[in-house]
């Protein structure tokens, strides 16, 4: 069975987004998050708010 990429139902805080990607990856949803603030903070080259906003609408919740 393929692995598929899905929001968090569990481990969602706004929108399931960095937990889904812990779930994916098999980490800590804590440190994806640090992680995606840090890098969204600390590079002006990533625009953290807008590549979130995307993955909210094209990622899909589980069970839909």
């Amino acid at each position: 069975m393929a692995k598929r990429l899905y929001r968090s139902r569990k481990d969602s805080v706004i929108a399931g987004v960095c937990g889904g990607l812990a779930e994916y990856f098999g980490w800590d949803p804590t440190l994806v998050r640090v992680g995606y603030v840090l890098l969204s903070v600390l590079s002006a080259a990533f625009p953290g708010l807008l590549v979130y906003v995307i993955c909210w609408i094209i990622i899909p919740v589980r069970g839909r």
